[in-house]
């Protein structure tokens, strides 16, 4: 009982089995007066989804379809939508649903739903017990405030990764006032990172990228990048104490991580941000190491639909790009893909296409 009941997708069944993809059929929600069906064509593979399909994070809702950087085309809009339109080209993210009441609904803090926040994957949905399924599937079925549509002169391949990567930089960025006149820092130059860097830069900030060698200096100088830290490198906080307006830690592992150098180099009451989500505990944070310069510390949640659309009409104004590596969707393209992402083995993003040809129409 395929579409409209029904969508086919790759699942995996437990993280003992995390590289092994079951194609099969799952039941969509019901359909709602403000529901979009999207046929997929595109999504990105996230860290998010190795993440979870390996138990990284914790106990999941399976078996499961991941994916949540989706892009595809609206093929059936509920009779109250007003946001989008049949046929057209549009995104989805990592987020599905709000209750859309509640006082951080109504104020552009949407991702912060305490109420009734669906995820992409992973999330129940109310009163049907059906769990949401992500985008290594032929279609979903979304809430059109989290349907979004994509600029024309932005490729499908480069606009997917941004729809997760992406707005969960961007977000903290404009959040935290990046723009002209700012000295920002990027930790981490991946799949995180790399937006970092492009979307800083972008909006006017001195950019500089902060890793742990110099091995990605000439890739952060093409993405943008003013300058360049290497924490390798003996006292390499000391030319820049006291000087950053905003760091954004994109980094993915807080293994050795020195947070009392790195927050030595905020202005005073600089920010510093967390979005990458290490598996382990993390830094442990010593109240006086931040007296110095009294620096905030603080992490951000996805970014608002506002966000959403301004973030991608900068990329097309400005032709970012995000960096992209296409996989065939299938069972053998998805097992390579995530142990190459678990590895780290990706420069930075991966893509999912080839949707037709597994799927077909």
């Amino acid at each position: 009982m395929p579409y409209p009941e029904e969508a086919e997708g790759f699942q995996i069944d437990s993280p003992d089995t995390w590289t092994t993809f079951h194609k099969r059929y799952f039941p969509l929600k019901p359909f709602g007066d403000y529901d979009v069906d999207i046929k997929i064509e595109a999504c990105g593979i996230c860290g998010s989804d190795v993440h979870t399909i390996t138990g990284g994070w914790g106990k999941q809702h399976f078996p499961l379809c991941v994916g949540h950087e989706i892009i595809g085309k609206a093929i059936r809009v509920g009779p109250k939508v007003t946001l989008i339109k049949e046929g057209e080209r549009v995104g989805v993210g990592a987020q599905v649903y709000s209750c859309g009441e509640c006082k951080q609904c109504k104020n552009d803090n949407e991702t912060y739903c305490q109420y009734n926040l669906i995820d992409t994957y992973g999330s129940k949905w109310p009163d049907t017990g059906i769990v949401s399924q992500g985008g290594y599937a032929s279609h979903i079925r979304v809430h059109e405030h989290w349907v979004f549509p994509i600029p024309e002169s932005l490729p499908t391949n480069i606009a997917a990764p941004m729809l997760c990567a992406g707005i969960t930089v961007f977000s903290p960025l404009v959040r935290n006032g990046c723009g002209p006149g700012k000295k920002v820092g990027i930790v981490g130059l991946g799949g995180l990172g790399h937006f970092g860097v492009m979307f800083a830069k972008a909006l006017g900030a001195e950019t500089w990228a902060i890793s742990r060698s110099r091995a990605k200096e000439e890739d952060a100088k093409k993405l943008g990048a003013d300058g360049y830290i290497a924490t390798g490198e003996e006292g390499w906080e000391k030319p820049h104490l006291c000087s950053f307006d905003l760091i954004v830690n994109c980094a993915n592992s807080s293994k050795n991580f020195d947070l009392a150098k790195y927050i030595s180099m905020m202005d005073v009451h600089g920010r510093w941000i967390s979005v990458g989500l290490p598996e382990e505990e993390g830094q442990v944070i010593k109240a006086q190491n931040l007296i110095k310069n009294g620096v905030l510390i603080g992490a951000t949640h996805l970014g608002s639909r506002r966000e959403m659309l301004r973030m991608l009409q900068l990329a097309a104004d400005k032709g970012l790009r995000s960096w992209v590596e296409e996989v065939q969707i299938g069972e053998e393209g998805l097992k390579e893909a995530v142990q190459r992402m678990k590895k780290g083995d990706v420069h930075y993003r991966f893509t999912l296409t080839g949707y037709d040809k597994v799927f077909g129409n």
